[in-house]
Order: C-alpha cells, then sequence, then structure tokens
C-alpha cells in the first residue's frame, strides 16, 4: 500500500490514529482488564514419613533384585605410615568408640542404622537400635 504526501501529510495532522480504531483498542484494553486469571490448582504434596515408598511399593519392584555391599563400621582412626609398616600379626589397633556405642551399619558406603553387635551360632550378626530418618538418607544420596 502507497500512500501520497497529501495523505501522509493528514494522518500526520491528525494525530496518526482513527477514531474507529481508537475505540476498538479501548474496548480490546477493557476486555483484558476485566478478565481475571484464576490462579492454578496442584495436587497437595504429602511430605510425612508416611509419604515414603513402602517396602512392598510395585513401583520398587525392579529395584528388589539388585545386591548392595552391607558393611558394618566398628570404628575409625588415624595412624602414621611409619605405625601402619610396624604393624605385624598379633597388634592392636585401637579404634575411637567404645565398647558401648552402636556400630555404624553401611549400605553401598551409605550410613543408614546403628546397632549392637550380637552372636548368632558362631556367625557376627547386628541387632538394629536406630534407623537414619529417611528424608536424611535421601539428602545424603544426592
Amino acid at each position: 500500500m502507497t500512500m501520497t504526501q497529501e495523505e501522509i501529510d493528514a494522518l500526520i495532522q491528525s494525530g496518526g490514529i482513527d477514531e474507529d480504531t481508537t475505540a476498538t483498542e479501548e474496548n480490546a484494553i477493557a476486555e483484558e482488564e476485566s478478565t481475571t486469571l484464576e490462579s492454578p490448582k496442584f495436587p497437595d504434596i504429602d511430605t510425612s514419613k508416611d509419604a515414603m515408598y513402602s517396602p512392598l511399593d510395585p513401583k520398587l519392584e525392579l529395584l528388589y533384585d539388585l545386591q548392595l555391599p552391607v558393611s558394618i563400621e566398628l570404628g575409625r582412626t588415624d595412624m602414621l605410615i611409619r605405625d601402619i609398616l610396624r604393624l605385624s600379626r598379633g597388634s592392636v589397633i585401637e579404634f575411637d568408640k567404645l565398647v558401648s556405642e552402636p556400630v555404624d551399619i553401611l549400605i553401598n558406603g551409605k550410613k543408614v542404622a546403628e546397632g549392637e553387635v550380637v552372636v548368632i551360632d558362631k556367625h557376627f550378626g547386628i541387632r538394629i537400635t536406630t534407623l537414619i530418618d529417611p528424608s536424611d538418607r535421601l539428602r545424603g544420596a544426592k
């Protein structure tokens, strides 16, 4: 569409806006202002301890056959290399935990519980006394 110089001058003098266009735009703006948006609705998320997956949850069925290393940590200590090199049969290494303190139960290298050592028919076992909170375990996995 080409405009002549006269049309351009007339458009400039009239302010460049037709009366019909102005009314239509004002109506559109009024409609937008009168339209209210509803806030989105999301389902509530249950963050309670009961919301964790149950061991029998079918969603976990694929994981049931996986094997993970389970280890028990009696205690820890730091040793100098010269002391390590002097170790021989019968040497005793003293750990930082007392006999009465619970041992740590590690699954895949992560602490999940504490327990006490028991003997079952010539085998060692662990009686679980405390479980680490599942939310803490998940935080530790990240």
